[in-house]
């Protein structure tokens, strides 16, 4: 399934764009202002999104890696496939957050802001971002923002039960928030409105449902095909 997962991941962090206008879109505002009026804000811009897309690799290396030490009990139950499940859920309460329905994903960002409270201190060291190191650094750091997109892609890195491909999982959809963060810094003036609007965000949700929708079909058709026990044995 890793290969479903990492296309998967791709398409949420392109289509979780109108989540990210609206959470990350004033502190990119705010970077963008502080970038040199001489300097290339697309170069800035780059170097921001490289570290925070680093981060959200280290992240997701770290989470394949708690994955990988639960497969020690996969010959006693298929734990990659239950994960995996668990991950297309959270698609579907991500799709139905983007949508405007339901406030779980919501919760888990406040139960993650005990982390961003020890790391938001240095951030202020980075400031002003006058270079492209401060702006990759700072970068690096709101990476682990909370956020219930990354949260959410957090899950399926898990389920790989890899360190390796969890790293890919959240690289993948790190590379599918570029264009968005990229279009948010460089065009905010211009495309907030769009992106704020409710039948993009109902358009969006749906669609990243859909996602989870399948990722849960594949799961029970490994389930109905193979049996609980043989389930164990079939790779994802």
């Amino acid at each position: 399934m890793t290969e479903f997962s990492i296309i998967a991941v791709f398409l949420v962090g392109l289509l979780g764009g109108v989540h990210c206008f609206g959470m990350c879109g004033s502190i990119v505002g705010i970077f963008t202002a502080q970038v040199p009026k001489q300097a290339s804000r697309w170069f800035f811009h780059t170097a921001y999104s490289g570290g925070r897309i680093a981060s959200y690799a280290v992240a997701g290396g770290l989470a394949g890696a708690i994955g990988q030490a639960g497969m020690l009990m996969r010959d006693a139950i298929p734990v990659q496939h239950l994960l995996f499940a668990l991950s297309s859920l959270m698609l579907i309460a991500l799709g139905m957050y983007l949508s405007g329905f339901g406030v779980a994903l919501r919760l888990i960002e406040r139960a993650g802001g005990s982390l961003w409270k020890h790391l938001q201190p240095y951030t202020a060291r980075l400031l002003p971002v006058n270079s492209a190191l401060r702006a990759l650094g700072l970068g690096a750091l709101w990476g682990w923002l909370p956020c219930g997109l990354v949260y959410s892609v957090l899950v399926t890195a898990l389920a790989s039960g890899s360190m390796v491909q969890g790293s890919l999982i959240m690289l993948s959809f790190g590379l599918g928030t570029l264009p968005n963060l990229l279009m948010i810094g460089l065009f905010w003036g211009r495309i907030r409105d769009w992106g704020q609007s409710l039948p993009v965000r109902r358009v969006a949700g749906l669609l990243v449902a859909g996602l989870g929708v399948y990722g849960l079909f594949k799961v029970g058709y490994t389930f109905y095909a193979y049996g609980w026990s043989e389930s164990c044995h079939v790779p994802a």
